[in-house]
C-alpha cells in the first residue's frame, strides 16, 4: 500500500487528452489526465467512466441530453453507450475511474487516440 499525491503525480507530465494510470483496484484504472480545449466525440459502449474535476472547468457536452458543467470537486458518471464531448475551454485536471483496459476514445479511432496508456 502506497499512498499517491495527485498534485505530485499531475507535475510528472504535460500531454493533454493523455490519460496517466496512478492505481489500480477491483478491475478498474485510477487515472489522472489534463484536459485543454475540445476533445473528440465517442462512445463507450461497454464502461461508464467517471470524471471527478480537480483543476479548472470542464462540460460535458451530449448528443441527446444537456451539457453538464463541473467545477473542482464535482463528479460526472458518464453511462455506457452515451456519447459525449469533453470540453476544458481554459484547461483542467481530472482524476477518472473507468474498467481496466478502457480506451480513452472508446470506439472511435483517430490520432488522437492513445493505445498503451503508461503508469506513472
Amino acid at each position: 500500500m502506497n499512498k499517491v499525491n495527485l498534485k505530485q503525480k499531475l507535475g510528472l507530465f504535460d500531454q493533454t487528452w493523455t490519460p496517466k494510470i496512478i492505481g489500480a483496484l477491483n478491475g478498474q484504472e485510477v487515472k489522472l489526465a489534463k484536459l485543454d480545449g475540445e476533445f473528440l466525440w465517442h462512445t463507450h459502449e461497454e464502461e461508464d467512466e467517471m470524471f471527478l474535476l480537480l483543476e479548472g472547468s470542464l462540460t460535458m457536452r451530449f448528443r441527446d441530453r444537456d451539457d453538464v458543467t463541473l467545477e473542482v470537486g464535482e463528479m460526472l458518471i458518464v453511462p455506457r453507450g452515451v456519447e459525449h464531448l469533453p470540453i476544458a475551454p481554459h484547461g483542467a485536471s481530472v482524476l477518472l475511474i473507468e474498467p481496466a483496459g478502457t480506451g480513452h476514445t472508446g470506439s472511435t479511432v483517430s490520432d488522437r487516440t492513445v493505445v498503451n496508456q503508461e503508469w506513472i
